[in-house]
């Protein structure tokens, strides 16, 4: 059974693979649809005057294409490969090595809960694709930030093997955080002992932690990093370390989440 239905929508860019050429055309499988077959007309093959199609296609080639028709009462869908450019290409491509990878841990998230793969599709997977765009969208929130996903999906039993395998198998994606710093000092030395607070919250972590000028008294704290938990935690020590600065040199701030 597929997450993404039975068929495909018009406009869509679909992964399938070539499985037999003919003068009018090629026939392909759709990976993302069960194997549903679908058609690319000789004139949709490439731009230009196409002389010999197997210049362009071969049998069991992985093709990107775009969907021109869908007619599910024919079942039949047709196809183009010369409608995409590509950089398109690529984004699908990798887009679909993802989903290849989501489905492979779904398996060891239904295994862990000695249940069909199937199963799940039902029980949460078609609504962790509906939130997050991709099964392997669902998967990069719960190993970024464990507790919030969590948070956000209460306490169904899957939870745990979801988090389990999505922590073992995903490296976090890159995250960034920021918030706003306010500090000011009226005294003759205040600009100094401002810059000293800011100087103090990078020093915190000068690869992660940066400071830019918004408006004084205001600046933006930004912290990156790879772990969701670490980066807030940076990004509490760096405000504060400013804070405790300005307020130590007789100045006053305070600081807002973004």
């Amino acid at each position: 059974m597929s997450l993404r239905g039975e068929f495909p929508d018009e406009g869509d860019l679909v992964v399938g693979t070539v499985t037999s050429i003919r003068n009018f055309g090629a026939f392909v499988t759709l990976d993302q649809f069960e194997n549903r077959e679908a058609f690319i007309h000789l004139s949709e093959v490439a731009t230009g005057w196409v002389k010999y199609i197997r210049d362009h296609i071969r049998e069991g080639q992985k093709i990107v294409a775009r969907v021109l028709r869908v007619d599910p009462a024919k079942s039949q869908v047709d196809l183009s490969l010369k409608r995409i450019n590509d950089h398109q290409r690529r984004e699908m491509i990798q887009s679909w090595k993802n989903e290849q990878r989501a489905t492979r841990l779904l398996g060891l998230v239904a295994q862990g809960l000695k249940i069909e793969a199937d199963a799940t599709h039902e029980m949460f997977a078609e609504s962790l694709v509906e939130k997050y765009g991709s099964l392997f969208g669902a998967f990069e929130a719960a190993s970024a930030d464990p507790k919030k996903f969590q948070k956000d999906h209460g306490k169904a039993p899957w939870i745990a093997p979801f988090l389990k395998i999505a922590g073992e198998n995903l490296v976090p994606p890159h995250v960034g955080i920021t918030g706003t710093l306010q500090v000011s000092d009226t005294s003759v030395h205040g600009l100094a002992h401002v810059r000293d607070a800011l100087r103090a919250a990078e020093l915190v972590d000068p690869e992660a932690v940066t400071v830019q000028y918004v408006g004084a008294p205001k600046y933006r704290v930004t912290v990156t990093g790879t772990q969701y938990k670490q980066v807030e935690e940076l990004l509490k020590r760096a405000s504060e370390t400013a804070l405790a600065k300005i307020k130590e040199a007789g100045g006053q701030g305070s600081f807002d989440r973004a």
